[in-house]
């Protein structure tokens, strides 16, 4: 495996099995920076959303990379105020326009149950998702999503939209780390072929300190950070680690030349809820 190795989603689209981040990258030199660091060292699949912000940024680095599209993977995700149809489309327009492009690698929901629909009912979310589907899958069908997926959905959420989808979630996003190993979600996803994104790899910084890391890094001459990446692809999962740090950048991108022994992955998979967890889709409050 290397930083230009993919998966194969369900509709036969190739996805590069590393991503970078750019949550909390704030738009402008900071996030255009990043990326441009990202694209030089190597990394081809892009992750952004509506709601951080930075699209322009990001597509502006992307544009004086240089590097052909076709050769990358642009994801973006619809942010909360946006589901329904004709919303879903128009928000889908905006990030294609910010980000100076005419079609997504990848578009996902970003969360399946915002604070609104919340107030409304208690399941305005699956109309109000299913509604949003219809418009990722008339996208796609008119070609500008290469695939689509969603962001945040446990297994209710996914059941859900199954009942009216025509097409399936091709990825499902979600925090995934050794101390939130979402087990019955990640099973779900791999049954029915939904690939498994794991954001915030790293634990948001959370298992940075803890022994059981460190001793590991030290036994195979890696960073912290570069264990718990390598642990997302072992598992199987794609990693979407962050930096605004060239140095760490390109650093979380040298994870291709070792593996972790059987013996160590289940050390790592027993800080099982020793850092943070990922928060309830039905109870968030944005």
């Amino acid at each position: 495996m290397s930083l230009t190795d993919t998966y194969t989603l369900s509709n036969g689209v190739k996805i590069p099995v590393l991503g970078f981040g750019t949550w909390q990258s704030a738009d402008g030199d900071v996030a255009y920076q990043a990326v441009k660091w990202a694209l030089d060292a190597g990394y081809r699949h892009i992750d952004t959303a509506a709601i951080y912000g930075n699209e322009s940024s990001v597509g502006r680095a992307i544009k004086d990379s240089g590097v052909p599209r076709e050769e990358l993977f642009v994801t973006s995700k619809l942010w909360n105020d946006a589901h329904s149809h004709d919303a879903a489309l128009e928000a889908l327009d905006t990030s294609l326009n910010k980000l100076g492009l005419d079609y997504l690698d990848l578009y996902l929901i970003h969360w399946p149950n915002p604070a609104d629909l919340q107030a409304k009912s208690t399941d305005a979310w699956k109309s109000a998702n299913a509604d949003t589907w219809r418009a990722f899958e008339d996208a796609y069908t008119d070609g500008k999503l290469k695939a689509i997926g969603v962001s945040n959905f446990q297994i209710h959420h996914l059941e859900a939209l199954a009942e009216t989808q025509k097409i399936a979630p091709m990825v499902n996003q979600n925090f995934l780390n050794p101390s939130d190993q979402q087990a019955d979600l990640v099973t779900y996803n791999d049954v029915h072929n939904i690939l498994n994104e794991a954001y915030s790899p790293l634990g948001t910084g959370k298992l940075i300190d803890l022994p059981q890391v460190s001793d590991l890094a030290e036994k195979y001459n890696k960073s912290i950070p570069q264990i718990l990446i390598r642990w997302s692809l072992e598992k199987g999962f794609l990693p979407l680690p962050k930096s605004t740090h060239e140095l760490y950048i390109q650093a979380n991108a040298d994870v291709f030349d070792f593996s972790l022994t059987a013996e160590d992955i289940i050390a790592l998979d027993k800080l099982q809820a020793v850092g943070e967890r990922h928060l309830d889709a039905d109870k968030a409050s944005f």
